[in-house]
């Protein structure tokens, strides 16, 4: 059933009141570049057209030790996903590789265990550190080492910013065999001699495009340069850009390319715009949208971080429960908004782009471009929030009308 044919069959509304808000593709520019607006608007492909990837191995087959093995059959996993299908062997055998995977394909896991396998089995293996742009991925990493890794005696410190640094500056002390971190905090942990380099025989750099879009690239190319030159070094990304494969040929030794990257959008992302003439006219249709049922499990991306937590607390007023995450919060304060959404003890989610990379909230039912995204590719990661694991997901995007 189409996305218009169900709004307009089952809506609390009457009748057809939902197509009024439906677009004849004009558009506005906003801050960012401008975007057509018929590059918001896919009729979903049904899944049943889609070839379904049949994985080589079982995660029985690769030879994980027992602690590992237990931890993934907890766990509930019996297959891989093709980007874990390809990665696992050969970063198990200690190759450079470049992993290309969508957002929602189950990457982390394709570096977290193998990892995992070698500081168990491999002479010499001492530290790993793993990059990523936000501290959200770089929670849902550690998270992900700490269930993968569990009672094997392996140990993580997460390094990241809006926390206080004196845990972290703890946590190094320790000597971790894993170090997790946005390349911010990173660096200062570095300025301050806290953060050594030296013994560290793994680098994961998780969603590479996304560091070098979010200006990171001086911070990566310092802390690379305090590595010891004899590592195994990975590399995760959705594109290469020129940017990135000019720091990769200079990062990898002879890497095994793993590509399963799909097209742009998701196939399985019924994708929509919504005419507003105003500022006021978007928040009403907004609230109107939200209480469709249809609406379950909505994540909303606004501009600013003074207008999401705005909007974010006019929809709890019209008695519309949200959270908000965005750069003003702190980090204990975006993973409880996080984790309310995750749980379902909130439907909505009001997020700036903080939000668009790595995080793994399933069942999200509908994203809602409330201000539109400053490029088409921040619009794809956006939306990639739905339609995860093959299911089916719907995008709207506001738009001027």
């Amino acid at each position: 059933m189409t996305y218009r044919s169900f709004s307009a069959s089952r809506s609390r509304r009457s009748g057809n009141q939902f197509k009024k808000y439906r677009s004849n593709n004009r558009g506005n520019r906003g801050r960012g570049a401008y975007i057509d607006p018929s590059k918001f608007i896919n009729k979903a492909v049904a899944q049943v057209d889609r070839v379904e990837f049949v994985p080589v191995h079982k995660f029985s087959d690769f030879g994980f030790v027992a602690e590992i093995q237990t931890n993934i059959t907890n766990k509930g996993l019996e297959h891989p996903t093709a980007i874990q299908d390809g990665a696992i062997k050969p970063i198990m055998e200690g190759r450079d590789v470049i992993g290309l995977a969508n957002t929602g394909t189950g990457k982390t896991a394709a570096f977290v265990l193998p990892i995992i396998q070698r500081l168990k089995t491999v002479q010499g293996q001492k530290a790993v550190l793993i990059m990523a742009p936000t501290r959200e991925l770089a929670v849902q990493i550690d998270e992900q080492f700490r269930l993968f890794a569990n009672n094997m005696k392996l140990y993580s410190a997460l390094c990241v910013g809006g926390v206080n640094m004196q845990k972290q500056i703890r946590d190094l002390r320790r000597r971790p065999q894993v170090i997790i971190g946005t390349p911010g905090r990173l660096k200062d942990l570095m300025r301050q001699r806290v953060l050594k380099l030296e013994f560290v025989t793994t680098l994961v750099l998780d969603e590479a495009d996304r560091m070098l879009d979010m200006g990171f690239l001086p911070d990566i190319k310092d802390i690379i340069a305090e590595l010891p030159e004899e590592r195994q070094s990975l590399c995760f990304s959705a594109t290469i850009t020129p940017q990135i494969q000019g720091l990769l040929d200079n990062m990898l030794k002879d890497p095994v390319t793993i590509s399963v990257r799909t097209r742009e959008t998701s196939e399985h992302i019924e994708q929509d715009v919504v005419k507003a003439r105003s500022k006021d006219e978007k928040v009403r249709i907004l609230n109107e949208l939200l209480n469709d049922e249809e609406f379950e499990k909505v994540l909303v991306f606004g501009e600013t971080k003074f207008g999401v937590q705005k909007l974010a607390d006019s929809l709890t007023k019209a008695g519309l429960p949200a959270e908000a995450i965005h750069g003003n919060k702190s980090q204990p304060q975006r993973q409880r908004a996080l984790r309310n959404f995750r749980d379902g003890k909130v439907g909505i989610l009001v997020a700036t782009d903080v939000a668009a990379r790595g995080l793994d909230i399933p069942n999200v039912s509908h994203v809602i471009n409330f201000d539109q995204p400053n490029n088409y590719e921040d619009y794809v990661h956006r939306i990639g929030r739905t339609g995860r694991a093959g299911k089916t997901g719907k995008a709207l995007t506001f738009i001027a009308g």
